[in-house]
């Protein structure tokens, strides 16, 4: 088996081909990132019939020429920059690094430590992604207009408008008013700009969420069923998971996610605390299920949380608990919906 490890840059990307037996290196060859290029690679690789690709950071700067690969037919494997560091470290030239060291780097960490991820064509969780991207932005968007509106009805009106002020309501009011100066009119003038930027945002945050509706509809996920798990809360859990079994087990996932107890050292007795690592969104996704079903009788967490704080755990301790087995239940939803998918085409 050929490895052939990828260096993945901006502009360029540099290949080393690797025997997976000895680590000899075989060759390598930099191309810049285009087209043309790409079909040179592959050119190139061709001597090698039995191959894989380890390409650094697959996700990243390798995205692009690694969903090329695979649309091709290609085996690829995503190899994390933190391993390429790891064999240059120990390696006979020490700390030396270039673009061909880091190439032959990946290829070698891929299969003499198997650690690599492989690298599925782009899905449902992908299209999720991106929506829930854009979803954010918008968001983010929509309430810096807000605050912008709301300074320029504080410097047209005495004491301007209520905080949680209608959109519509300020258009009315900024039609009606009748400016006595030049700043005035040009306050006005700006402030119904920003409310027909806020209508354009809304709708479009709408539209996204209709969308994202759809696609959560089409992957057939029945996340949405769980208490707690809105439309973009399901979203959000699903894109930034990915492949559930990618995850050995549930306590790998809750490792990931950040609900999994951290031990903290005592010499009188064992105490565990929140663990402040792991992907932040998706710990902040499964904070909003887990509070949600704390405050929902008809939910079964509301059960469990009750519970803990009755075996005279406090309420940040019990929602912690209540944080970890909804990690729990998310991930078995989300590996039975993976089975499901993968049974279709054979029971049809």
């Amino acid at each position: 088996m050929i490895v052939i490890g990828i260096d993945p840059h901006k502009s360029t990307h540099t290949a080393t081909a690797v025997d997976s037996t000895t680590n000899t290196d075989l060759g390598s060859i930099r191309i810049n990132a285009s087209f043309d290029d790409y079909a040179q690679l592959m050119t190139w690789s061709k001597q090698w019939p039995d191959r894989i690709w380890a390409v650094e950071n697959a996700s990243g700067l390798g995205h692009h020429l690694t969903q090329w690969l695979i649309s091709r037919g290609e085996a690829v494997v995503d190899v994390p920059s933190t391993a390429t560091a790891r064999v240059r470290e120990l390696s006979r030239g020490g700390r030396r690094k270039n673009d061909r060291i880091d190439a032959a780097a990946a290829a070698c960490v891929a299969f003499s430590q198997g650690d690599f991820r492989p690298v599925a064509p782009e899905g449902h969780t992908d299209v999720l992604r991106i929506l829930d991207e854009r979803r954010t932005d918008l968001i983010k968007q929509n309430g810096r207009l807000v605050n912008q509106l709301h300074a320029v009805l504080r410097e047209l009106f005495p004491g301007g408008m209520e905080r949680d002020f209608e959109t519509e309501d300020a258009a009315t009011q900024l039609k009606q008013l009748r400016p006595e100066t030049a700043a005035d009119a040009m306050r006005q003038k700006i402030g119904l700009e920003i409310v027909g930027d806020l209508r354009r945002i809304r709708f479009q945050i709408d539209d996204l969420t209709t969308r994202i509706k759809t696609e959560l509809a089409a992957c057939g996920t029945q996340l949405p069923k769980i208490p707690g798990v809105g439309t973009v809360t399901a979203a959000r859990i699903l894109a930034r998971t990915g492949n559930p079994t990618r995850f050995a087990n549930e306590a790998a996932y809750a490792s990931y996610t950040g609900t999994a107890p951290v031990e903290v050292a005592s010499a009188d007795k064992q105490r565990h605390r929140l663990s402040r690592s792991g992907d932040r969104s998706l710990n902040a996704a499964i904070h909003i299920v887990a509070v949600t079903q704390a405050r929902t009788p008809s939910s079964p967490g509301y059960a469990y949380h009750q519970r803990k704080m009755a075996e005279g755990k406090t309420s940040r301790e019990a929602m912690r608990c209540l944080k970890r087995q909804v990690a729990k239940r998310l991930w078995r939803t989300m590996c039975d919906d993976l089975e499901q998918r993968l049974a279709m085409p054979l029971s049809a």
